[in-house]
């Protein structure tokens, strides 16, 4: 048989680190549109209530993917699991009560200093110095987050709640990958209890013998449809694909990864609401994911 003389392309097959930073990806897109969405539902039931709705419909269905997995589960993973459960709960009231008193193009942009906490945190706890370049990366995206919110001096106290919450989702990243390595508690079932904790904690907060109406929402399908939307896609899928991810990658690329969350929700923001644009903040939409990417490229190579 004669040769041809044409070299055989190779095929080139995504790797499973590969296909977790396109899910990471896909959760930064559908973490952009929930800012908009919870906006217009916190203006038919309170911040609590949202909270306890979205995630009561996360551990109805995640649970029930997930029972045989948690049936076999060790008692002491699904206690981490639940501790993981109580950040994502202080994460989930801090963001939504700062959403409800600042815009959606502000949280969006706001959580995404998260990028820079990650990292920093991240290396600190493993005693290293980051990279040069993952420092200039965060440093980057806090400019541009400080164009986008319009200066330090122009942040109100929604602003300051959603700042709490990007350095817990830093946590949440870091505390998810040391506490569940080694852990046999599969991603479904960490979900699963995490929602479970959050929804938990979020009745305990809402009961009130004094007022037995509190869960009650008087309100037409958006509002319904808006909880639907954060259960299934903002929640199920996206911590699910989240907890997946982290352990095919590093909590510094998962970080910066989702620093491209906040131009998408600035973008959505903008379509869905009408929050108006400015060339400031577009300004700043540019240096955050400049930023983002320098960041991210730092860290593969480190």
């Amino acid at each position: 048989m004669q040769a041809t003389g044409r070299a055989v392309r190779p095929i080139l097959i995504p790797t499973p680190a590969l296909w977790a930073d396109l899910a990471v990806l896909g959760i930064a897109l559908v973490w952009g549109a929930s800012y908009p969405i919870a906006k217009d539902a916190l203006r038919e039931a309170p911040v609590l209530v949202l909270i306890f709705y979205r995630f009561l419909v996360t551990a109805v269905v995640m649970a029930a993917v997930a029972r045989r997995d948690l049936a076999r589960a060790p008692v002491p993973d699904l206690a981490r699991g639940a501790l993981l459960g109580g950040i994502l709960f202080l994460i989930f009231l801090a963001e939504t009560a700062g959403v409800a008193r600042t815009s959606a193009t502000n949280t969006a942009v706001i959580i995404s200093l998260c990028t820079v906490f990650t990292p920093l945190l991240d290396y600190g706890l493993a005693g290293c110095r980051p990279p040069a370049l993952v420092l200039l990366g965060a440093a980057l995206a806090c400019a541009g987050v400080g164009l986008l919110a319009g200066g330090v001096s122009a942040l109100s106290a929604g602003d300051l709640l959603v700042l709490v919450a990007a350095g817990l989702r830093a946590v949440m990243v870091v505390a998810t990958k040391r506490l569940m390595a080694g852990r046999c508690l599969t991603a479904a079932a960490l979900t699963a209890t995490q929602a479970a904790s959050v929804c938990l904690l979020a009745l305990v907060l809402l009961l009130d013998p004094s007022d037995p109406a509190a869960l009650v929402v008087r309100a037409d399908g958006r509002f319904w449809a808006a909880v639907g939307f954060l259960s299934l896609f903002c929640t199920i899928a996206a911590f699910y694909v989240q907890n997946a991810a982290l352990r095919r990658t590093s909590p510094t690329r998962v970080g910066f990864l989702m620093g491209t969350e906040p131009l998408f929700g600035f973008a959505l923001a903008h379509i869905l609401l009408a929050e108006p644009l400015s060339p400031l903040s577009v300004l700043g939409a540019g240096l955050t994911l400049t930023g983002t990417f320098v960041g991210l490229a730092a860290e593969s190579r480190s």
